[in-house]
Formats: structure tokens, sequence, C-alpha cells
């Protein structure tokens, strides 16, 4: 596909005529202007370095004009990829638009719409309800991507996206569903064989699974704890949250885990330290999809089984985990939810 391509005022001054620049190396541009290396943007796009690269070179010399300054640091625009990277975002935005429309209008109460969330609520609060959903809706495939990595929405990476930070676009719609209160828990073989530390100057005695992953605050650990350094406290490093999870129940270490775990029935024990962090959950989906009927449904029912009225885990309010357990417990018989399936094999 080809495109015509106008410069930036800067540029209209030596070349006035307009400039053939294919649409697939524009969109590289786009790519490498957003890592700020060809590294790190090749391996997102599934090329090696020296592809992009040549791809980049090509489209330099098709524009008759350098993108980026290159240099040991990575990539920096140029004044003129500057001047020109806005209008080639804006072409990008109207051709997800195309998309978008596309998907939309064809059989539309059938199909498939890909949700991205993290982890934790992907694979223990959503997937265990996706069976219900499917047999009410079963021309409706949810494609349910669970990962640290946000997906970029705007971008079609994803239809509907759950995270941890609202996005700042204003092409996206954006309604909080709730919060998620993390708490410290150990195992129940953990407390036994070590007890359980009563004040965070017992912490050095013990061992810490810290999760490192994007959406995770790295410096949260040390700033909720109220210490300078975790160095000689974590025993573990993970960027999984189901890997926090794994080894707290085998008896790792303290792990910080959202109080929903155990309000599902998780053999944990709370720590109680005197400290809780949270999170809120946004979701964030195009307002192209506002006319899609499946979009829709998988909204509402999103909203739904997310609802802090009905499930009190998601309350801004923290409630403690000793104290949730009963209300989840009745929330789950009154739903007919099933319980918690641990995630160490018996």
């Amino acid at each position: 596909m080809q495109q015509v391509l106008h410069r930036g005022a800067a540029m209209m001054q030596h070349h006035e005529e307009p400039l053939n620049a294919s649409w697939d190396d524009l969109k590289l541009f786009l790519a490498c202007a957003k890592f700020k290396s060809f590294r790190n943007a090749a391996e997102e796009l599934g090329l090696t370095s020296t592809t992009l690269m040549r791809r980049i070179d090509r489209l330099e010399e098709s524009i008759d004009c350098k993108l980026f300054l290159r240099d040991q640091s990575g990539l920096t625009l140029s004044d003129e990829g500057a001047a020109m990277i806005a209008d080639v975002a804006h072409m990008e935005r109207h051709a997800f638009n195309v998309f978008r429309r596309a998907s939309r209008t064809s059989n539309d109460l059938s199909g498939t719409v890909r949700v991205a969330v993290t982890e934790g609520p992907g694979n223990f609060w959503i997937l265990p309800r996706l069976i219900d959903f499917q047999k009410s809706y079963r021309k409706i495939t949810v494609d349910l991507r669970c990962a640290m990595e946000q997906a970029d929405v705007a971008r079609l990476e994803s239809d509907i996206a759950i995270q941890l930070e609202p996005p700042t676009n204003p092409d996206l719609i954006v309604a909080k569903l709730g919060r998620l209160h993390i708490y410290p828990f150990v195992s129940n073989d953990y407390a036994n064989l070590y007890g359980l530390p009563a004040t965070l100057a017992e912490l050095p005695s013990h061992r810490i699974i810290q999760q490192s992953a994007p959406q995770v605050d790295g410096g949260a650990y040390a700033r909720v704890l109220g210490l300078k350094s975790l160095e000689g406290i974590v025993g573990i490093k993970t960027n999984s949250s189901v890997g926090v999870l794994y080894a707290v129940e085998r008896g790792a270490g303290i792990g910080f885990l959202p109080t929903v775990a155990i309000a599902l029935g998780a053999p944990l024990v709370a720590v109680d330290l005197g400290v809780s962090h949270h999170v809120d959950l946004w979701l964030t989906y195009h307002k192209e999809f506002r006319a899609s009927e499946r979009h829709k449904i998988v909204v509402d029912w999103l909203k739904k089984i997310f609802d802090p009225k009905i499930y009190p885990c998601f309350r801004d309010e923290f409630i403690h985990p000793d104290a949730l357990v009963p209300m989840m417990t009745s929330v789950r018989e009154a739903f007919g939810l099933t319980g918690y399936v641990a995630v160490t094999p018996a």
C-alpha cells in the first residue's frame, strides 16, 4: 500500500512536491520512535534489528531526510522526524478506525472480542466466570489475554483492556472497575515453621517474594514497608503474579497478594504488619466499539463481575482478609460461584 506523505513545514521549504512512502515503513517509524531503540522495536515487531534498520534507511532515502539521530544511547527524533510523527500517528489512528468499523459491522452478535488483563484477575477471577458467560452467549468468543504487559487498545492490540493505570488517549472510554487491596500473606506451613513477624523490625528474619513486572510499582514494596532497601530480604523475585501465589503456597516466604485471593478460599494466612497497598482496576475500550453489540455485551458483563456492590473484595475501603472471607463465602453461595482452585498440586 502506498500513501502520499506531505512533509512538515520545515521540510517543505526545500521540497514542494509530495513524496511517496510505504505505509508499512511508516508504521516501523512509529515503533522506533516509541521504543527509542532498534533492538527493542525489532523485538516488539518480530523483526531482526538489521531488517528494521534497513527498512528505516529505505524510508529516509525515499523522503530524502534523516528521521533519527543515532548514537550508543539509542534513537532520538531529528527535527524532520519530530515534524512528521504527529501526521503519521494521525494516519495510523484513521487506519485503525477503518478496521474497528469493519469488525463491529460484521455479524455483530457473533465473533471474537479480545480482552487483555493482568494475570491475577484474568486467571483467577475472569476465566472461571467465562464458563457461565459462554452458556448465555455461545456465538461470542472471548479471547482472554493474561499478561502484565499493558495492551494498547488504541493501536488494536486488544479490543478491551483491564489495566492498573487509566489511559489518557481521548479516543478511549475509561471506567473504574474496582480496587485491588494488596496485603502480606504466608502459607500455613510457613507460619508453623517460622512464625509470623509481628512488626516491620522483624522482617529481616524472613524472606519476601517480590513481583517485578510492567504495571507493578517497583518501589512500592520498600515504600509501603518503610524501608530504604529490600536488599537481603527478597528471597525470590518473579515477573508473574501467579508465580508469587505459587511460591507463597509452597511456603517460600511472605508475598503481597490481592485480598481477593484469600476471599476465594486460598489457604493463606494474613500477616498483620500494619501495612497495606492498593491499585485500581480500569476498564478501557475505543469509543468506536460503543455501537458494537457484542463488545457492549462483554463490557457490561465485565462491569458486573467486578461490581464492588456485589463483591466486597473490590470496594475502595480496605476490608481485613479475616473479615472478607465470610462476606465472600456468602456471595459465592448466593451466586453459585466455584471456589478457589489451588495453584499448588495436591
